[in-house]
């Protein structure tokens, strides 16, 4: 069987895309899914302490070892400025095309004995991944299921509903919006920014992220994807 692939974009940086993202693995090992997570760049990397990583934390929701190969599989695009990968990549002297990326996930699914592969974006939808390319761009490459994650911080609701407007008019409609709850005390009320965000969404599921334990809404959205 073909791999489902489900890309993670977001609609801002720092937003809660690999909490999404190791949720959407857990709900899918739960059904009995085998699974498989790309997140082929990555800035702001410590290679003497990457545990806590974006791709430390995906191979720990796989249940996977947190070594250099397991590493490289999912993530061989790592610089350690905490910048836009082609500025950190411009600081290393290295080159970050975005085709090699695109190809590189290709491979990585069309080698894949998964049931779903997860492919994680950087920062926010628009932000660039690549020299002349976007999060949003290699989510048209790959050609895949997506999920848009928004924040429930001040401002969030326009940040989310500007990222989705972006998606439905390149013709790439995410299949649920997860809007990922804020640690900040202070932030505007969890329900109340779900529901504003669903007012406005139009047909798209939008799912509540809470932060109170479990991946319940994590199920929810892939049945929103998938069916």
């Amino acid at each position: 069987m073909t791999a489902r692939v489900l890309f993670v974009a977001g609609a801002h940086t720092e937003i809660g895309k690999t909490h999404a993202a190791c949720g959407l693995l857990r709900a899918a090992q739960d059904e009995g899914w085998r699974v498989e997570a790309l997140k082929p760049v990555v800035s702001g990397f410590d290679a003497d302490d990457w545990d806590d990583s974006d791709p430390g934390r995906l191979l720990a929701a796989m249940g996977r070892r947190l070594i250099e190969d397991e590493l490289e599989a999912i993530s061989p695009w790592r610089f350690a400025a905490p910048l836009a990968p082609p500025m950190a990549a411009q600081i290393e002297d290295r080159a970050l095309a975005l085709q090699p990326v695109i190809q590189f996930c290709r491979d990585r699914i069309a080698d894949s004995e998964a049931d779903l592969v997860v492919v994680e974006g950087v920062g926010g939808l628009m932000s660039p991944i690549a020299d002349g390319g976007t999060s949003l761009d290699l989510l048209e490459g790959l050609a895949c299921w997506s999920v848009l994650v928004g924040g429930a911080y001040l401002g969030a609701v326009s940040h989310t509903l500007t990222a989705l407007e972006v998606m439905v008019a390149r013709g790439e409609p995410p299949g649920a919006v997860i809007v990922s709850q804020s640690a900040d005390p202070d932030a505007p009320d969890f329900m109340s920014t779900v529901a504003l965000v669903a007012e406005h969404a139009g047909a798209v599921p939008v799912i509540p992220a809470s932060r109170d334990g479990g991946f319940g809404w994590a199920g929810l959205a892939l049945k929103a994807v998938f069916g």
